[in-house]
């Protein structure tokens, strides 16, 4: 049985679990975290998620949905027209690259306590308006990111914009998401009718309260 490697507050562990849950693939949850140790031949740069196949490992959160794609491919979540199946890919490469490894920079100061210098708040705002600008050209939501079908895009999109919104309106005090003209809660209440979707959030829940407690935990001993 495919292992995957990761915790459920990895928003790229939950992009790749996402789709193995639309897809029915029968898998194993490995719990790791951060750092590289144990992860040798795994994960070279200890980064999550990887997953354990017959093959061997494989890391990095696209490729790792591209390898699911195409070895079991019912039911689609790429498009059979080549130029859609790019389309798809386009967004996530955007909403990846562009959006939430920009929206990333403020992470340490709007969700584990950290502070950043304002011109550095600043030069980030200012990258990721423009990025999301970009990505609103890009994305459809009609209703879905792609269009009028669920796709992979939706498995990115869905696991990373709610994240670049709170992480903006935390730190720069403007939900940058929204701002943009995306209206990501009405998207995002339409993906969580999905049991997929439902399973995601509430593991993802249950991982956030477990690791307050510990935390308070260890302030507290």
């Amino acid at each position: 049985m495919l292992k995957l490697y990761g915790f459920p507050l990895s928003n790229y562990y939950n992009k790749v679990k996402f789709a193995l849950l639309e897809k029915g693939v029968p898998f194993e949850e490995v719990l790791v975290h951060w750092g590289a140790e144990g992860k040798e031949g795994k994960s070279p740069l200890g980064k999550v998620p990887y997953i354990e196949t017959e093959d061997g490992f494989l890391c990095e959160s696209q490729v790792i949905l591209d390898y699911i794609e195409a070895r079991w491919p019912s039911p689609p979540l790429v498009p059979a027209d080549a130029w859609q199946a790019a389309k798809v890919r386009e967004i996530i490469t955007y909403c990846d690259l562009h959006v939430e490894l920009c929206a990333r920079q403020l992470y340490s100061q709007a969700f584990f306590g950290g502070s950043l210098p304002e011109k550095f708040i600043e030069r980030v705002k200012g990258d990721l308006a423009r990025n999301l600008a970009a990505f609103a050209k890009v994305a459809r939501f009609e209703p879905y990111a792609a269009g009028d079908t669920f796709t992979m895009a939706d498995c990115a999109v869905y696991v990373s914009l709610p994240l670049a919104a709170l992480a903006s309106k935390l730190v720069c005090g403007q939900d940058l998401v929204a701002a943009a003209g995306i209206d990501w809660k009405a998207y995002v209440a339409l993906i969580e009718q999905r049991p997929a979707a439902q399973k995601v959030a509430a593991d993802r829940k249950a991982d956030q309260a477990r690791a307050l407690a510990a935390n308070r935990a260890k302030l507290g001993g």
